[in-house]
């Protein structure tokens, strides 16, 4: 559990209690559903990490689009209000930036959303590749949380943030990357393989 869904889930609480004490039992009911609602939003469960030399997925939610350019291939995720939305690193490394960028709010699973919405993108150096994703704010999540900074070591599959409601993450990698996930899929942050290194063997 996110200890941030324990802080709106007490708050809510608090506010029930409250309107029912000065009101009726029945003003607060809404407050209770709320806070129930906070609590299972932000449930963090634990996920089996793959190993080897592939990258896994930043994010829980739906592939809805990928795109192959020579240099690089970029992987886009949708989160809706239903998926787990703390993040993890894709690759072991060093993080070696985190980069902020206010932007507007489109509907996070647009493609604009990955050019024009407020986000944070974190690159990792992990054995001879740097494999980028943003945090990407959409309509309703309007806060980006990112735990890491730049010098930072992570491990596969590490909890590194977590992005507030309906959000994106969009994950970038080099030519070395082969991407093995189709659009419409889904994907769960940690565990879900979303490219496997051309470079190596199918061991670490």
């Amino acid at each position: 559990m996110v200890v941030t869904g324990i802080y709106y889930a007490l708050t809510l609480t608090a506010l029930g209690v409250a309107l029912g004490w000065l009101f009726s039992p029945w003003c607060g009911v809404g407050f209770y559903v709320l806070a129930a609602f906070c609590l299972w939003f932000f449930r963090d469960p634990e996920r089996n990490i793959p190993q080897g030399p592939v990258a896994v997925s930043p994010a829980d939610g739906k592939v809805v689009l990928i795109r192959r350019r020579p240099e690089d291939s970029q992987v886009c995720i949708f989160l809706n209000v239903f998926n787990v939305h703390v993040n993890r690193a894709p690759i072991a490394g060093k993080v070696v930036g985190v980069d902020y960028k206010k932007g507007k709010f489109h509907v996070a699973s647009k493609e604009e959303a990955s050019f024009e919405n407020e986000m944070n993108t974190i690159t990792i150096d992990g054995d001879r590749t740097l494999v980028k994703f943003s945090q990407i704010a959409g309509l309703i999540a309007r806060r980006i949380v990112c735990y890491k900074k730049p010098g930072d070591f992570v491990t596969a599959g590490e909890r590194v943030g977590l992005i507030k409601f309906g959000s994106r993450v969009d994950m970038t990698l080099g030519p070395e990357w082969d991407v093995v996930v189709e659009e419409g899929q889904r994907v769960a942050g940690g565990s879900s393989i979303i490219a496997r290194r051309k470079d190596q063997g199918p061991s670490a």
